[in-house]
């Protein structure tokens, strides 16, 4: 706390005995386990069964109305009796800057405690009695019956806040109106959708995650909520994931938006052209959820690591790629913008302008690409796409706005990335796209390229190039990125936003039977709760990668609207 990418408090995913956690569960050695998520919300619910009872878990971060400016920044849990009685055990082990601080536990009153150290502090209020074993940890255990009710709430606040804090936190008590504020939110927002059909339950839970990712203050939208969940196990394919990746985001609001969720892709694009200062040559592929530009690599040799998976690396070198595929990526968002009404003004029509005229000068640069490969550049196909899309809607907004614009030279340019991405980027014999300038080899990120109207899902090269990826890239139904050399020794799982994208292909080709088959054995790999993981082992039955995964859910979201349409 405070934000996806601030240091852990309870880190146990990296290292079980040092990076902090926070139990609630039954005493008793065996007992069963069910969880959902309340209808319409992100608050989970987990009852516990044991031989002598029932007991019901709520956890929840509370929202309010007004929160992106006031957030209460409180997690707070909540046990319930619903049959018999049910002993419960309760440890808070909070461990700051990824296990390497012990916080200080102090006692403010009955059941009000702060913990400070370093540049963080938490304010935690109960009405159960919390005992200290040491200095760093509270535990308690309590018996609760039919009705009675165990609250316990943390909020954050800086060290230096927290005694003053302590002393003005409401009672327990109140964690009950919390609880009713929060529901009332989600499903506030979650009826702004509108989607109908068979799938539209497991598209709501999608929708609701990529709602979750997002940081309300700024409207930056990161890419996962974890850091350094191995995509091999034991291996080092451990990747920061919690910052906002232009692409992934505008991948995301795009699909909010069909949704009927505009305002998320409203703000995503206003945090970008902020985050760039307004300035074409400031843009860079990924921001911190603040804005932030410097997102340096670097590897906590401490943390063992998701078992036993290093290093574990906050930050992302990626940041400093060069990927030009984002520059079509926000071409696009802010043209998909336009056509649901909103003006362009001529501060972002002058910032369009710049970016459309860097991709018309870079495009022909190699880059790392859509995956990050960390070997040498190529000059990816589906990067070329991209720098032609950013020139393509840069030419649909000067011509439907009427805005002046360099049209001339940019419908050259736009017609030269198109000669050379079907001269160099096509194999004649196999009548297929292929991953780059060079590489005859296949890429799942080919799947994206009716996506950008480069060519019609139904076009023969496009046909060929799907059927060619569904034979090659794929294991027990699951769709590999690529199978070339990219820089790093392990290999890894499949690609569930792949094969999302495979299946809509499938359905907007009219082949229905397939695409459903597709869809249904991506939709399969989820947990009990409706959540992706970016990759998934099909031998082991292993989700692989961090969790939940934007772009895995907003393919998911996708294909199920090729699905309906198709």
């Amino acid at each position: 706390m405070p934000r996806f990418d601030s240091e852990s408090c309870f880190g146990r995913l990296l290292d079980w005995n040092q990076g902090g956690y926070w139990t609630i569960a039954p005493a008793a050695p065996r007992f069963e386990v069910a969880r959902r998520y309340l209808d319409g919300t992100l608050v989970l619910e987990t009852t516990f069964r044991t031989p002598e009872g029932e007991a019901r878990l709520v956890d929840f971060f509370a929202m309010r109305r007004g929160g992106r400016e006031f957030p209460h920044r409180q997690l707070v849990r909540i046990v319930e009796g619903v049959a018999g009685r049910v002993e419960l055990c309760l440890c808070i082990a909070p461990r700051f800057d990824y296990g390497a601080v012990r916080p200080w536990i102090r006692r403010y009153g009955p059941s009000l405690y702060g913990a400070m150290g370093g540049d963080d502090g938490l304010v935690i209020t109960s009405n159960a009695r919390l005992d200290m074993p040491d200095k760093h940890t509270l535990a308690g255990s309590f018996s609760i019956a039919a009705g009675e009710r165990i609250r316990v709430g943390m909020y954050f606040r800086h060290p230096e806040h927290v005694d003053a804090e302590a002393r003005r936190i409401p009672p327990a008590e109140q964690l009950d109106q919390r609880l009713d504020e929060t529901v009332a939110w989600w499903r506030h927002w979650s009826a702004r959708g509108k989607w109908q059909g068979p799938d539209a339950p497991a598209i709501q839970r999608s929708a609701t995650v990529l709602k979750a990712l997002t940081n309300a203050p700024s409207g930056a939208m990161v890419a996962a909520p974890t850091t350094s969940l191995p995509e091999s196990p034991g291996g080092s394919r451990n990747w920061d994931y919690r910052y906002s990746w232009i692409r992934d985001s505008s991948f995301a609001v795009h699909a909010l938006a069909a949704l009927g969720y505009h305002s998320e892709a409203n703000r995503f694009r206003q945090f970008v052209q902020r985050s760039a200062a307004g300035s074409a040559d400031q843009l860079q592929l990924m921001y911190g959820v603040g804005g932030e530009r410097r997102l340096t690599e670097l590897e906590l040799s401490e943390l063992e690591g998701y078992r036993g998976a290093r290093p574990v690396r906050i930050g992302n070198a990626a940041s400093r790629q060069v990927q030009l595929d984002a520059y079509g990526d926000f071409l696009e968002l802010a043209w998909r913008a336009q056509r649901r009404g909103h003006d362009i003004d001529r501060d972002f029509w002058h910032f369009m302008i710049e970016l459309v005229n860097l991709a018309a000068q870079r495009w022909r640069e190699p880059d790392h690409g859509i995956w990050e490969m960390r070997s040498a550049p190529r000059h990816f196909v589906h990067s070329k796409v991209m720098c032609w899309v950013a020139l393509d809607r840069g030419i649909r907004l000067a011509q439907e706005n009427k805005l002046e614009a360099p049209l001339a030279p940019w419908n050259a340019v736009r017609d030269e990335i198109r000669q050379a991405i079907e001269t160099d980027g096509y194999d004649p014999q196999r009548g297929t796209f292929v991953q780059a300038f060079g590489y005859p080899e296949l890429d799942a990120a080919l799947l994206l390229l009716p996506h950008a109207d480069f060519v019609a899902f139904d076009d023969p090269r496009m046909v060929r190039t799907t059927e060619a990826i569904g034979r090659e890239l794929c294991e027990d139904g699951l769709v590999m990125r690529y199978r070339s050399h990219d820089g790093i020794p392990e290999s890894e799982g499949t690609f569930l936003p792949c094969t999302f994208w495979l299946a809509e292909c499938l359905a907007r080709q009219h082949r229905a039977a397939e695409a459903r088959a597709a869809f249904e054995r991506a939709a399969a790999t989820a947990n009990d709760l409706g959540l992706f993981a970016e990759e998934f082992d099909p031998r082991s039955g292993e989700m692989l990668g961090n969790f939940p995964q934007g772009l895995t859910h907003l393919a998911h979201i996708c294909a199920a609207l090729g699905l309906a349409d198709g």
